[in-house]
C-alpha cells in the first residue's frame, strides 16, 4: 500500500508555501506550515494535522472565523506581554528581553539561593523567579535561567564501552543483567582493561504488562529508575530476612531461568525476572530498616517529593486495575483528585513499597557510579535518556498538563523511510514548559544526573524541534513543533555542570541546519558512526579519520545497528530479507551492501590500519579487520571513542532491528559470542578476543588525527 501524504504536489525550496491564515497562526505558536525532507523539497503539512495540532495547544483553528479570532487574540497578547515565561542568561550576559524593557521598568528577582536582587547582571547559575513592573502598569512574571555559557570539554581522549544492561549476564544475575552486573563491569572495565566510561541503555521504569513492552525507550518513567535492575542480594536487609525457605526456592527459580538464558538458547524474560525479584523483594521489605538506614529513606522521600508520591501511587494503582490510567475509574485518572488521594490512603503500604523499590535501586545506581571513579574512570558511567515515555504510563499520568493530549511523537518520511515513523510517545507541549520555567525537564534531568558522569540524549534534535502526528494519523499527516532549544539548552548546561557530567547528543539521522552547530557552540558532543561519515556532498566516499569532528562520541556500531562482524560479512542484509524488511530485490541490496564495505575496506587497507594486534596475527581476518575498525576510530579527532561490547567477541546480531516488532527478539537477547552462544560476564573478562581489541584500542589511543570542527554537510544515516 503506498503511503498517504501531503494533498498538494512536493515543493521546491525556491518555492515556499503560500501563507495563509492558518499558516501564520501555526507558526506563531511554533508549528511548521511545512517541512524540507531533503534540500531541493518542501512538502506542506496537511491543514488537518495543523488544526489537530494547534487544537492540542489550546487553540482554536476549527474554522476561518475561529482562526481570525485566534490570530486578533494572540496579537493582543502580545501588544499587552511584557516578558516571556523564561528568558535566559548565558555567562552573566542580561537577556535581550529584559535590556529591551521599557525606561524605568523595576525588577524583583528572588534567586534559586533566596536572595532578592533589583539588578540582572552578576547573578548565581541557577532557575530564578523575576518580577518586572513597567512605568505604564504591565507587569510580568518569568523564570530567569543562568547558565554557563558551554560545558566544558572532556578531560582529553577517552575510550570506554557500550552494552545494553540487560544483555549483560553474569553468573550470579537472574535472567538478564543487573546493577550488581554493572558494577562489576565499571570495575573491571576501570581497572584491567583502562576503561574511562561505560555507557548503558535507558535504565528507566517500565510499564508492567503481559508482556511488558521490553524497549527502554518506552518507558512508565524516566525520572525513576527500573527495580528490575536490582541485584537482590546485595540489598542490606536481604541477609536477615526470616521466610528463607521461601528465599530459596526463588533463588533455584532465578538459577534456572538464567541457566535457560545462557545454555538453553532462551529469550531473556524481563516478565520473569520480575515476578521472581518482585516475590524475594516483598520478603526483603519485611525487614525493619536500621535507624540509619531508616533516616537514609526518609531523606530519600524528602529529596523526591511529589515526584515519586505520584510515581509510587501510579505503581500501586496499576497492580490493582491495569496499567493503562486512561482506563481506570474516571476519579482515579486525575492525579490531584480527591479520589486519587483517598485511593492512595487506602494502599498506602503498596505506595511505600514502590517508594522503598525506587530508594534502593537509586542506592544501587549510585554504587556502580562509585565502582566506575573508584576503578579510575574519568568520566564512569553514561546513562541514556530516552526521548519520550509511554502514554499508558506513570509520567504521563502525573504531568498530564505538560503533555499534548491525542498527539505523538515521531518522523516524518525521508529518503530512508517513505512511509515516516510513529513512535508512540506523547510530546512535552512547549507552552506549559515555558510556563513553568521548564521544571518537570530541570527535575528529570537533575534525576539523571546525580549518578552519571555523561548523559546521552536519545534523539537530541528534539530539543529543538519535534514531529508531532495527530493520534489515528499516519506519520505523513503530522508537523513540526518548535521548542525553545535556547531555554532548553540553558537548562541542560545549567544541569550538566552542577553535575560535573558530560552530555553526548544522538544527532544520527538529517539533521536540520545550524543543530549541530548550536549544541557544540555549548559543548554538546555529538554521536558519530563509521559507516556513515560519508562525504554526502561530494564524492559519497568514506570521510578520511582527520576530517571527522572532534566533538563527538565515534562508534562503530549502535543497539540499533548491525553489529561490525555481521556488516562485514553482509549477514545483516540476509537477516533484513528473512524478515521482509528490503525495499529492494535480495541481490541489490547485497551487492550495495558489499559496495559499501569494500570502500571502508579500501580505506583502512590505504592506511595501513589491517594488521594484527600490537605485530602479532590475529584469529582471523574478521577480527583483522574489526581490529581496524577501532585503528580508524582512534585516528579521529573525537574526544570519547565507544567499543560496542558485543564487537569486542564477535556477536551478529542486532539488539534492535528497528521496522520489526514480533518479527525479531527486540532487546531480548544476551551477549553471544560468534557462533552465537551467550558470553556471561565472567566469560567476557577472560576473552582473548576481548583483550586482543582492547589491547588494540589502548595501544593505538594515543594517535589521533588534527583536531576538526563538525562538517558543513548534514549527516544521514539509513
Amino acid at each position: 500500500m503506498a503511503p498517504s501524504g501531503p494533498a498538494d504536489p512536493p515543493r521546491t525550496a525556491s518555492e515556499p508555501a503560500p501563507r495563509t491564515p492558518l499558516s501564520r497562526l501555526a507558526e506563531l505558536h511554533g508549528v511548521a506550515p511545512a517541512y524540507s525532507p531533503s534540500p531541493d523539497r518542501t512538502v506542506a503539512a496537511p491543514d488537518t494535522a495543523l488544526v489537530a495540532i494547534l487544537a492540542a495547544l489550546g487553540v482554536d483553528a476549527s474554522t476561518p472565523d475561529a482562526v481570525r479570532a485566534a490570530l486578533a487574540l494572540h496579537e493582543a497578547e502580545t501588544a499587552r506581554r511584557l516578558l516571556p515565561p523564561t528568558l535566559v542568561c548565558w555567562g552573566g550576559l542580561v537577556p535581550a528581553e529584559l535590556a529591551g524593557l521599557p525606561d524605568a521598568t523595576r525588577l524583583r528577582i528572588t534567586t534559586e539561593q533566596g536572595e532578592t536582587r533589583t539588578e540582572a547582571d552578576h547573578l548565581p547559575p541557577g532557575v530564578h523567579r523575576l518580577h518586572a513592573t513597567a512605568p505604564d502598569g504591565r507587569t510580568a512574571d518569568a523564570h530567569l535561567v543562568v547558565a554557563p555559557t558551554r560545558l566544558p570539554a572532556p578531560p582529553g581522549r577517552t575510550c570506554g564501552l557500550l552494552v545494553q544492561l540487560y544483555s549483560l549476564l553474569s553468573r550470579r544475575s537472574w535472567g538478564m543483567g543487573d546493577l550488581g552486573d554493572l558494577a562489576e563491569l565499571t570495575a573491571w572495565a576501570g581497572r584491567a582493561l583502562g576503561a574511562g566510561f561505560v555507557q548503558v541503555n535507558p535504565l528507566h521504569a517500565a510499564v508492567p504488562g503481559d508482556p511488558t513492552d521490553p524497549s527502554p525507550y518506552r518507558p512508565s518513567s524516566r525520572r525513576f529508575p527500573d527495580p528490575v535492575h536490582l541485584r537482590v542480594e546485595d540489598i542490606p536487609e536481604y541477609p536477615y530476612a526470616e521466610d528463607r525457605d521461601r528465599l530459596r526456592a526463588v533463588l533455584e527459580r532465578a538459577e534456572q531461568l538464567r541457566e535457560s538464558v545462557l545454555r538453553k538458547g532462551a529469550l531473556i524474560d524481563r516478565d520473569a525476572v520480575w515476578d521472581l525479584k518482585r516475590e524475594a523483594l516483598e520478603s526483603v521489605r519485611a525487614v525493619p530498616l536500621g535507624p540509619g538506614r531508616q533516616a537514609a529513606y526518609a531523606d530519600f522521600l524528602a529529596e523526591e517529593g511529589q515526584a515519586l508520591e505520584d510515581h509510587a501511587t501510579w505503581c500501586a494503582l496499576a497492580e490493582v486495575y491495569g496499567s493503562d490510567w486512561r482506563n481506570w475509574p474516571e476519579a482515579l485518572r486525575d492525579p490531584r483528585s480527591s479520589g486519587t488521594a483517598r485511593a492512595r490512603g487506602e494502599l498506602m503500604d503498596r505506595v511505600d513499597f514502590h517508594s522503598r523499590l525506587a530508594w534502593l535501586t537509586d542506592a544501587q545506581l549510585a554504587r556502580a557510579q562509585r565502582s566506575a571513579r573508584d576503578a579510575g574512570m574519568t568520566v564512569g558511567l553514561v546513562h541514556d535518556l530516552a526521548v519520550g515515555v509511554h502514554p499508558d504510563g506513570a509520567d504521563a499520568w502525573a504531568q498530564q498538563e505538560y503533555f499534548a493530549a491525542g498527539m505523538s511523537v515521531g518522523a516524518p518520511p525521508d529518503a530512508f523511510n517513505a512511509r515516516g515513523q510513529d513512535w508512540g510517545l506523547p510530546p512535552w507541549r512547549p507552552d506549559r514548559l515555558a510556563a513553568s520555567g521548564y521544571a518537570p525537564y530541570r527535575r528529570l534531568l537533575r534525576a539523571l544526573l546525580r549518578h552519571a558522569g555523561a548523559l546521552r540524549i536519545d534523539h537530541v534534535m528534539g530539543l529543538f524541534r519535534l514531529w508531532w502526528i495527530p493520534q489515528g494519523q499516519p506519520p505523513t499527516e503530522g508537523s513540526y513543533v518548535r521548542y525553545d532549544a535556547e531555554a532548553m539548552l540553558a537548562i541542560l548546561v545549567l544541569e550538566a555542570s552542577r553535575a560535573g557530567a558530560l552530555v553526548i547528543g544522538e544527532d544520527l539521522g538529517t539533521v536540520e541546519p545550524g543543530v549541530r552547530e548550536t549544541l557544540q557552540e555549548r559543548g554538546v558532543l555529538g554521536t558519530s558512526v563509521m559507516w556513515f561519515e560519508r562525504d554526502w556532498d561530494g564524492d559519497g566516499l568514506p570521510l578520511p579519520p582527520e576530517t571527522w569532528r572532534a566533538d563527538c562520541l565515534a562508534t562503530a556500531t549502535t543497539h540499533d545497528l548491525p553489529p561490525t562482524a555481521a556488516r562485514l560479512t553482509g549477514e545483516h542484509v540476509e537477516l533484513r530479507d528473512r524478515l521482509g524488511l528490503l525495499t529492494g530485490s535480495l541481490d541489490e541490496e547485497r551487492a550495495a551492501a558489499a559496495a559499501d564495505t569494500r570502500e571502508w575496506l579500501a580505506l583502512l587497507s590505504r592506511l595501513g590500519l589491517l594488521r594484527g594486534a600490537n605485530g602479532g596475527e590475529p584469529a582471523s581476518a574478521e577480527e583483522a579487520e574489526i581490529q581496524a575498525v577501532h585503528r580508524f576510530l582512534l585516528r579521529t579527532p573525537a574526544h570519547l571513542i565507544g567499543v560496542w561490547l558485543p564487537d569486542a567477541v564477535g556477536d551478529r546480531r542486532p539488539q534492535n532491528l528497528p521496522g520489526t516488532s514480533d518479527q525479531y527478539p527486540n532487546w531480548r537477547l544476551p551477549v553471544a559470542d560468534a557462533e552465537g552462544r551467550p558470553v556471561t560476564l565472567e566469560e567476557l573478562a577472560a576473552s582473548p578476543r576481548l583483550h586482543a581489541l582492547i589491547d588494540v584500542v589502548r595501544s593505538e589511543s594515543g594517535r589521533t588525527g588534527a583536531p576538526g570542527s563538525p562538517p558543513s554537510h548534514p549527516r544521514r544515516a539509513p
